[in-house]
């Protein structure tokens, strides 16, 4: 009733959360992964954002209106550390979240994820246009998030 995932659907985040490569994501993108909930960069940035995570469950479910309680809880507190690690490891000013449900919401991959965004004084977040980024230039995000989750007492 609430799934709009077509047949045959290859999803790129559990292709990544096996350990493989996709177009856009890629396992190198991984920040860290918790029993039930994974967080990576994002392969596309606003201009003014770069280096925002997408926190997913490591099990497929479509939308908000799937994902059972026990992975809900989990990725609310993977959302809330990563919030904390964009703070302390990219210095920004704020950290915004959001996440879309259906074609209508905007969803454009069928698995649930929430947007963490490291937010920064007149950023226009909402009034830009992302763009994909190779993982060349994703990695040192990546890597600068992975050692502070190394280091943090999470």
């Amino acid at each position: 009733m609430f799934n709009h995932e077509p047949p045959g659907y290859e999803c790129p985040f559990c292709t990544v959360l096996r350990g493989g490569d996709t177009e856009r994501p890629v396992a190198d993108d991984i920040v860290v992964r918790r029993e039930q909930a994974t967080a990576f960069i994002a392969s596309s940035w606003w201009p003014r954002n770069h280096g925002h995570v997408l926190v997913v469950p490591n099990a497929h479910y479509e939308n908000l209106y799937d994902v059972p309680p026990e992975y809900a809880y989990r990725m609310h507190d993977l959302i809330r550390e990563t919030a904390i690690a964009l703070r302390e490891t990219y210095g920004c000013d704020g950290v915004s979240t959001r996440q879309h449900n259906g074609p209508a919401g905007d969803q454009t991959v069928w698995h649930y994820h929430v947007h963490v965004f490291p937010r920064y004084a007149d950023d226009h977040l909402y009034g830009s246009v992302p763009a994909r980024v190779p993982p060349e230039q994703r990695r040192g995000y990546a890597e600068r998030l992975r050692a502070w989750f190394a280091s943090a007492a999470c």
